[in-house]
């Protein structure tokens, strides 16, 4: 399992456009309609797509034309070394529309299995964050600016209202016999019922109003820093966005970068292998190391690798699976379990 070396096709996103520039002015978008026929005809016919044409109409049909092509991106020859035209909108020869669709079909059952993970950890999230709140604050702590001391006044006053909003617009039959049995009385919900509610970014807004004491205490259940623990939510909130979203996630940044522990205080996340923040190999070795804290006993690993089992060398490689992952000390007993599980 995992042992092959990553064949390393450049995974550069460049060229192929459908715009013009007006003279002294900005590009301008040139691109026609096209039926599905006629997609099907460009990429068959001009590209050199191999496909069953039926098929492939009925895949454009389901999927559509702009979401399948970040799926394919990576099979022209302008992204591939050797090509000296970064205009090429044409296939390598030999593409067949059978091998985009698996990357497509894998990808989605990817963020299924990425899913499942950021949402154990979120709710626990949610749980401790509330638990320690509503122990040094009170059950309505967060209704007083001065136990959120990190949130000035707008941002304190901007945060009610998100809390407000989400509260008054939620269905959910918990805040509801709240409202029925308490409303004339409390406007708002106690901590453990609020932190439900929210929206992720307003649970990371009141994390970060925490006191130091509280943010300190959750930073040290998960074995971090503060500032490494707020960078790890962003992220996990940027993927499951993406995920949710149903955008294209197995091969891409994320765009907000989380931070990597140091090397110093950690070393387990740089040798013997490199844990980089630029791509998904990094999350998912963020969702192991947090899933050790959270959810001991998960099986989540063994369902991620049989995943990343059905793709190739290359494709392990441009998620940030590159020669060596197998060895970090984050994965490295988990990879050894699974493997002897398979062959018992």
């Amino acid at each position: 399992m995992f042992t092959s070396k990553p064949a390393g096709l450049s995974p550069k996103l460049t060229g192929g456009s459908s715009f013009i520039r007006c003279r002294g002015g900005p590009l301008k978008f040139d691109k026609a309609w096209l039926s599905y026929d006629q997609q099907a005809d460009l990429l068959i016919n001009e590209r050199g797509l191999q496909a069953d044409r039926n098929v492939l109409i009925s895949r454009l049909q389901e999927v559509g034309y702009y979401r399948l092509s970040g799926y394919w991106y990576i099979f022209k020859r302008r992204n591939n070394p050797g090509c000296e035209d970064a205009t090429d909108e044409r296939f390598l020869p030999g593409t067949t529309f059978e091998q985009i669709w698996e990357l497509y079909v894998f990808d989605r059952q990817f963020k299924l299995v990425v899913l499942d993970a950021i949402e154990r950890v979120e709710v626990y999230f949610r749980v401790q964050l509330a638990y320690e709140l509503a122990g040094a604050t009170g059950v309505f702590g967060y209704l007083d600016n001065a136990n959120l001391p990190r949130l000035n006044k707008a941002d304190y006053s901007d945060f009610i209202e998100h809390c407000t909003e989400q509260y008054e617009r939620s269905r959910e039959p918990f805040a509801l016999h709240f409202a029925e049995k308490y409303g004339d009385d409390e406007k708002l919900p106690p901590y453990w019922i609020m932190v439900n509610l929210m929206e992720f970014g307003t649970l990371l807004r009141l994390y970060n109003g925490a006191s130091p004491d509280v943010r300190n205490k959750l930073a040290r259940q998960m074995g971090v820093s503060t500032r490494i623990l707020r960078s790890w939510l962003i992220a996990l909130n940027t993927t499951r966005n993406i995920c949710a979203h149903h955008g294209r996630l197995w091969n891409r940044g994320i765009g907000t970068r989380p931070a990597i522990p140091t090397r110093q205080k950690h070393p387990t996340w740089h040798n013997p292998f490199e844990v980089r923040s630029d791509n998904i190999c990094g999350i998912l070795t963020i969702l192991s190391y947090l899933l050790e804290k959270v959810a001991p006993s998960t099986s989540w690993r063994n369902r991620l690798f049989d995943l990343l089992d059905t793709r190739s060398a290359d494709e392990l490689g441009r998620m940030g699976f590159t020669e060596g992952w197998q060895e970090c000390p984050i994965w490295k007993p988990w990879v050894e379990r699974h493997d002897k599980d398979e062959t018992d």
